[in-house]
């Protein structure tokens, strides 16, 4: 029982070893994500996240004394980029696997199978999630004034069209009850970044449709265009139950609790007219809050947080898999 006792002690020591968090963690990104790069002069993760002991840099001459390379899917599976495989790989370095995309956009997995310790991505259970937005407990000190007094019924802004998305027959049907104010390449009315808010701020509803209906994916279209917008998202993504363990409560309306397009067209002119069950969506406000995560940056520097708790042993080797569950 003694002897036990001390293998119990042992791992526990292990397990929550404060040096472990004492300790600084460096990060290597091996390449920007689609190109895009920002500034890593510095202590980013300190002065921008209040987050000790953890520094990020894209230097790649640095690999040898990285704790911690992170790969973005979309340049090593295009071949923009090439996994340092000729290397020599310390025992103690950790490879991260990172997309924020759905699976349908992950492509040509299986090569990557066997090399990767932890996986970084908006679902829940990814090893270092980082979901596009969350939500946080305590309202905002300013009292949310909801303004149904807008020129626009609903609007939607879409960049990637593509017909056959089960988002493209909704929006089809759903346009012969209601009109849809719709921007971006399809209408050839494109927005700026300057203008999106403020032109979706003219609605009362916002079409938060995501592209791929699939586990925890909830992007921007939710946390940024329709929250930070003021306008009232019509869901369709992953089940009314996700919605409701991720966004405020009583903040949206999900497409699939309707039996068709015309009840819900019903229902959105209905809260239109009404203006205190209009309100009821905005009650939010008063007890929660939203977050949203933009800067890759601070994505990185979640990594040191999590890193103390994250399986030293862990390799993927069916990715794919794990992908597309």
């Amino acid at each position: 029982m003694f002897f036990y006792k001390l293998v119990e002690n042992g791992l526990h020591q292990q397990k929550h070893d404060p040096e472990v968090s004492q300790r600084n963690i460096n990060i290597l990104l091996w390449h920007w994500p689609f190109g895009r790069s920002y500034s890593l002069a510095g202590d980013k993760c300190l002065a921008m996240y209040n987050i000790s002991r953890c520094f990020l840099t894209d230097n790649t001459s640095a690999f040898s004394t990285a704790d911690v390379v992170v790969f973005h899917h979309q340049e090593i599976s295009r071949g923009v980029s090439s996994l340092p495989l000729h290397l020599h790989r310390p025992a103690s370095q950790r490879w991260v696997w990172m997309s924020l995309e759905p699976p349908v956009n992950n492509i040509n997995l299986a090569q990557f199978n066997g090399i990767f310790n932890w996986t970084m991505s908006y679902r829940r259970d990814a090893d270092i999630s980082i979901p596009y937005g969350k939500t946080i407990q305590g309202g905002d000190e300013r009292s949310f004034q909801a303004a149904p007094n807008r020129s626009c019924l609903v609007s939607w802004v879409v960049s990637r069209y593509q017909a056959h998305q089960a988002r493209s027959g909704v929006y089809k049907s759903l346009k012969k009850y209601i009109p849809i104010e719709v921007y971006g390449r399809l209408t050839k009315k494109l927005l700026s970044d300057k203008n999106l808010l403020p032109t979706i701020a003219n609605c009362l509803f916002y079409l938060s449709f995501e592209n791929s209906e699939v586990k925890d994916y909830i992007s921007e279209k939710l946390w940024r265009n329709a929250f930070q917008a003021g306008a009232i998202p019509v869901v369709l993504g992953p089940s009314r139950a996700t919605y409701e363990a991720l966004a405020p409560p009583q903040s949206f309306i999900h497409v699939a609790d309707y039996k068709s397009t015309a009840d819900l067209a019903a229902y959105l002119k209905h809260v239109a007219q009404d203006r205190q069950i209009y309100d009821r969506y905005f009650q939010w406000h008063h007890t929660h809050r939203i977050k949203t995560y933009t800067d890759w940056r601070e994505r990185l520097c979640q990594i040191c947080v999590k890193y103390p708790s994250l399986p030293a042993n862990r390799v993927y080797q069916d990715l794919e898999s794990w992908v597309n569950s």
